[in-house]
């Protein structure tokens, strides 16, 4: 009978480096720190650690706008002090995944200045842009819609909107462009080399065209699931892809199975148990894994 994948009775711990363990006294946590503390997470039962982004970002948004997927935040420590880190983990039968955003970057990342300046370069087709934006449909509501009144922004450089799904310095890549998923799959290639063991894909309905804008392949919507799954598949056989969508339970089914994510948030779940615990009963609990 073929083995269980260790993430089938794994125990995942989140981690935001920046809020976990100061290693160098500086008030904010770090990667130094985090090794320190490793000893501890051992000792708690954790056998995956799942780090929130620690991506080079101006942190506008906890570090989910990224402007440099291949270096560490000076803040958090040194490109050494990860390894060392990843190192240390390892030693305590420990596995790191790391947060992937592939749905945005950062209005600071080098791909959207280049493509704010010059709508003839090949990163003005990184992002999705319109001179006019069309009509916006009443279900394609930003993520945040008590600080973003819309889904496009003007941008006096570029005198064109540009499309984002969550906030205005954040915007959307265009997924339908193959040469944004090979910078992508570049970067999920670089840290597997650097030997994490997997990845928490975040905003995965996004990535699939759910924005209301079409940016995946209109034939194969989930064709970048794919293959970021081989790409992992061959590098690590038992890498792990944990998607985050935030769907209902009826849409969930077609992001497992036939080469795409392993595991994905219980949304609904959680919802319900923070009901149960606000009204102290544990119907809603019941209700919640009666539908999923």
């Amino acid at each position: 009978m073929k083995e269980a994948p260790w993430f089938s009775s794994s125990v995942i711990y989140g981690i935001d480096v920046r809020r976990f363990s100061d290693g160098n006294g500086d008030g904010i946590g770090d990667f130094i720190g985090l090794k320190e503390r490793v000893s501890y997470l051992h000792y708690l039962g954790i056998d995956c650690v799942w780090l929130s982004p620690f991506f080079r970002s101006p942190f506008a948004d906890n570090g989910y706008d990224v402007s440099d997927y291949y270096s560490i935040d000076p803040v958090l420590g040194t490109l050494d002090d990860f390894l060392d880190f990843l190192h240390a983990a390892g030693e305590q039968g420990i596995r790191v995944v790391v947060d992937l955003v592939a749905n945005h970057t950062s209005s600071e990342h080098p791909w959207f200045q280049a493509a704010r300046r010059d709508a003839r370069c090949r990163f003005r087709d990184y992002y999705v842009w319109s001179e006019s934006p069309p009509p916006v449909a009443p279900d394609n509501k930003t993520a945040f819609p008590g600080e973003e009144s819309s889904v496009w922004t003007y941008d006096d450089l570029a005198q064109a909107y540009y499309f984002h799904k969550f906030r205005h310095f954040q915007p959307d890549l265009n997924i339908a462009n193959p040469a944004v998923r090979d910078e992508l799959l570049r970067v999920v290639d670089y840290w597997l080399t650097l030997g994490v063991d997997g990845f928490r894909v975040d905003a995965a309905p996004f990535l699939i065209g759910e924005t209301g804008i079409e940016h995946a392949d209109p034939r194969d919507p989930q064709g970048f699931l794919r293959e970021m799954r081989k790409l992992v598949d061959g590098r690590r056989q038992d890498g792990l892809l944990l998607g985050e969508a935030d769907l209902a339970p009826e849409k969930l089914r077609s992001y497992f199975g036939d080469g795409k994510l392993d595991l994905l948030f219980n949304f609904v779940l959680c919802a319900a148990f923070a009901a149960s615990l606000a009204g102290q009963k544990a119907d809603p609990i019941g209700q919640a894994l009666s539908i999923m």
